[in-house]
């Protein structure tokens, strides 16, 4: 990510409402908010402020949250702090032009509103069996095609090798939530 991205991102970050540490699943995946476990691991990937994040660790999660935005990530811990999760979160800088940073499988890969392609591999590989995919992205469907947009069929596509527990593509988005098989991978 270009260092324009960084400051744009934090800028924005900046600029919000400190509402951002009340936690909160995605509201595109809450009618599965049943399917997420309440004990193991999960990465939020490009997590923001934290709100996802933090509503896995309430959840009883030990969560590891990315994103490029320094703004962001201190929002994110001084959040888990102030809920009292902070032990189970991790809040990390990260570039993720540079790939997904190493790290072990996962009970749950969180991504809401980031799209690379080329992490989509390194996304599912984190899953556990029986691990837990949630992402959405911006998409052409029913919307302007444009360079940060999927293509139709693009998350079921490119993650074809989990089960998928439900999916959606239309007015500028698509979302799907997925199962790693819960046997070897």
């Amino acid at each position: 990510m270009s260092e324009q991205d960084r400051i744009r991102w934090d800028a924005a970050y900046t600029d919000r409402e400190p509402d951002d540490d009340v936690p909160a699943l995605p509201p595109v995946f809450s009618g599965h908010a049943d399917q997420f476990p309440v004990a193991g691991s999960a990465l939020d990937v490009a997590c923001g402020a934290g709100r996802g994040s933090l509503w896995l660790a309430e959840r009883g999660l030990d969560v590891w949250g990315l994103d490029v935005s320094s703004v962001a990530i201190t929002r994110a811990r001084a959040a888990a702090a102030r809920r009292g999760v902070a032990e189970r979160c991790r809040f990390d800088v990260v570039d993720l032009d540079e790939g997904l940073p190493s790290g072990p499988r996962v009970d749950v890969v969180l991504c809401h509103r980031f799209r690379d392609p080329g992490l989509y591999p390194a996304l599912a590989a984190r899953l556990r069996p029986g691990g837990l995919l949630a992402i959405c992205v911006l998409s052409e469907v029913g919307a302007q095609a444009g360079r940060f947009r999927a293509g139709t069929r693009e998350l079921e596509t490119a993650f074809a090798g989990l089960v998928t527990l439900g999916a959606a593509e239309g007015d500028g988005q698509a979302w799907l939530v997925a199962r790693a098989p819960a046997t070897g991978r």
